[in-house]
């Protein structure tokens, strides 16, 4: 086992799904046959821990990188708020067809009911096909006697707010949002660690084995927000300079939309820095080793790589951190 870190990517762990399509594979060049509709690029989820993909640390799990490195690799503050669990979760997806409705729970109920950490998200959209639209929360004036309702006689699509979507936009999804991917969107996805996702509609559609997906709108109940959501992030667009897009309690996420090589100092961030290729290739230098990024690709900066260089004539990179 070597011990100097470096600049890391992972093997893609790719999950085929109903909905899914093969952008993924064509676009990205994943390895994977079938209805791909995720790519988990950087997961520390039981049963689907990331492994390096390059360098000497090559065939380690992220989780053995963090039980050796600690601090080094996640940061102090991170790895004592979280000890040897990896707090996020990085994804590209690709929806041919229309996701579940669905939400997620917040911390608390998570931990009292799965042990789990909750699951805020959000969503950088890196392409969408004509008319392709998302849903995101409910109708003006829904309550959970008006929910209820809705759901038992299966109309649940009457209240629920559908807006369209284009290339480059972003939308913060906090716990408890009713929402779902319409088809014809690709994404960037950074979320907490969790898969805990609770469906509440599935289109009446049966699944890759021909059963019906399970629904959980009992456990929904207690997580559903019903206020009306302001999901959508306004971004002010700059070019060669980091633009914040989003800062929650549990991630901070950048924009970088480069045409001509930066320096990022990190030293003051005591955190890994996590860099997804949204459009474009660039070179990310630190110290001695560098790496190639592409459109669809990942790389995790850790902690005591204080300064990195990106080399690039074209790209745009999202760069998330814990705050």
């Amino acid at each position: 086992m070597k011990n100097k870190l470096h600049l890391l990517k992972f093997n893609p762990i790719l999950k085929e799904k109903v909905w899914g399509g093969t952008k993924l594979k064509n676009r990205f060049n994943k390895d994977g046959d079938g209805k791909i509709g995720e790519s988990w690029e950087l997961s520390g989820v039981e049963e689907s821990i990331s492994i390096v993909a390059n360098g000497e640390l090559k065939g380690y799990s992220i989780n053995y990188l963090i039980e050796k490195f600690g601090e080094s690799l996640m940061g102090k503050s991170v790895y004592n708020d979280f000890g040897n669990k990896f707090p996020l979760l990085f994804k590209f997806i690709d929806a041919a067809e229309d996701l579940s409705v669905q939400l997620h729970p917040d911390d608390a109920l998570a931990h009292s009911r799965h042990n789990s950490f909750g699951k805020t998200e959000m969503w950088y959209i890196m392409d969408a096909e004509e008319k392709a639209r998302l849903i995101i929360g409910f109708k003006d004036g829904t309550d959970k006697e008006i929910y209820q309702k809705h759901i038992s006689e299966g109309t649940i699509t009457k209240i629920l707010v559908s807006e369209a979507v284009t290339k480059g936009d972003c939308y913060f999804i906090a716990p408890g949002t009713v929402h779902a991917i319409g088809a014809g969107v690709v994404l960037a996805e950074i979320q907490q660690t969790s898969d805990i996702t609770y469906r509440i509609y599935d289109w009446d559609r049966p699944d890759l084995d021909g059963k019906m997906r399970q629904l959980h709108t009992d456990k929904a109940i207690d997580a559903i927000k019903y206020d009306i959501v302001d999901a959508k992030i306004s971004i002010v667009e700059e070019k060669n300079s980091a633009v914040l897009l989003k800062k929650s309690d549990f991630f901070i996420t950048n924009k970088l939309v480069l045409s001509k090589n930066v320096t990022r100092d990190l030293k003051l961030k005591d955190s890994f820095i996590v860099y997804m290729c949204v459009a474009g290739y660039a070179t990310i230098i630190a110290d001695d080793f560098q790496e190639k990024i592409q459109t669809g690709e990942t790389i995790l900066v850790p902690q005591c790589l204080a300064n990195v260089i990106i080399k690039t004539q074209s790209a745009t990179l999202l760069e998330v951190y814990i705050p």
